[in-house]
């Protein structure tokens, strides 16, 4: 069975996963100083996250259904069989545009197998979906596997971040002028997590040491059977606070993988520089 992992460019999934198991990623918009960018192709997350830190805003948009469809009749007249794990529907309307784009690619091809799973996570936290999917591909797993296991991810998945500065989402509209303004004059740092698919604040932590130790202490809470699951981190150009709650998690937990990567410029454009963002399962499959 011939099956095609595909993703968005909020997956924030490393490269040369990408390569190594021949996932193609539709890149999201960026939008900078009244130009568009590709989300990772004609644009690197530093470029915008040293603009924040200037004080430009950038916007983001969804992929288009356009950019869906030409990756989908491409793998369809490959005769693949093709599965887009989403960016999540509460933040972004770039899995619509799938949809869109699917049900047009059927209307020629209605033999065609494509299947988009909204997977109801952001960042590595798909990421990490697509990751475990294309494990599987690679092995040659039958579709319906892949889809079990990608489900078992998507209602298991979590997610918990911090923010280095209010402003950002602020400027986002996550947070009021008001708490924006509290939380940076009293280096308070949020702590974030995702459920049914939508940012929920969590807690409120002052000082940036306190923030990792408690995250791990997240972990162990609502996690399990580390030795059986990959980790991820991701970071909003702060390699050096990632590294140090990776050393916390492996000193800790001895997690069978710790993925560590930058986040990329549509998620980074949101949360901004100094985001750190730890993904795991709390329930390993069986």
């Amino acid at each position: 069975m011939n099956v095609q992992i595909v993703i968005d460019s909020a997956s924030d999934l490393p490269k040369d996963i990408q390569e190594q198991y021949h996932i193609e990623s539709v890149p999201l918009i960026v939008h900078l100083d009244d130009e568009d960018y590709l989300d990772g192709e004609t644009i690197e997350s530093k470029t915008v996250y040293q603009a924040m830190r200037d004080g430009k805003s950038p916007k983001t948009a969804q992929a288009t259904p356009d950019s869906f469809q030409k990756v989908f009749s491409k793998h369809v007249k490959e005769e693949k069989t093709i599965i887009y794990l989403a960016f999540s529907s509460e933040l972004s309307g770039t899995y619509q545009s799938a949809v869109i784009a699917k049900e047009e690619v059927l209307e020629e091809h209605p033999d065609a197998d494509i299947y988009v799973i909204d997977t109801k996570a952001a960042s590595m936290g798909c990421g990490l979906i697509a990751y475990e999917a294309a494990e599987l591909a690679k092995q040659g797993a039958d579709v319906q596997d892949i889809l079990d296991h990608a489900n078992h991810y998507v209602n298991n998945i979590e997610h918990i971040f911090t923010v280095d500065d209010l402003e950002y989402l602020y400027r986002g509209g996550r947070v009021s002028r008001t708490q924006a303004f509290v939380g940076s004059l009293l280096k308070i740092k949020p702590l974030l997590h995702v459920e049914e698919g939508k940012l929920v604040p969590l807690e409120k932590i002052r000082g940036s040491k306190k923030v990792l130790r408690r995250m791990v202490d997240l972990m162990k809470d609502r996690g399990q059977e580390f030795d059986q699951q990959t980790v991820a981190i991701t970071h909003g150009d702060d390699d050096e606070n990632a590294q140090k709650l990776k050393e916390l998690i492996e000193d800790e937990l001895n997690p069978k993988k710790v993925i560590v990567h930058q986040i990329g410029a549509a998620i980074g454009a949101h949360a901004g520089p100094g985001t750190i963002a730890l993904f795991f399962l709390n329930e390993v499959k069986k």
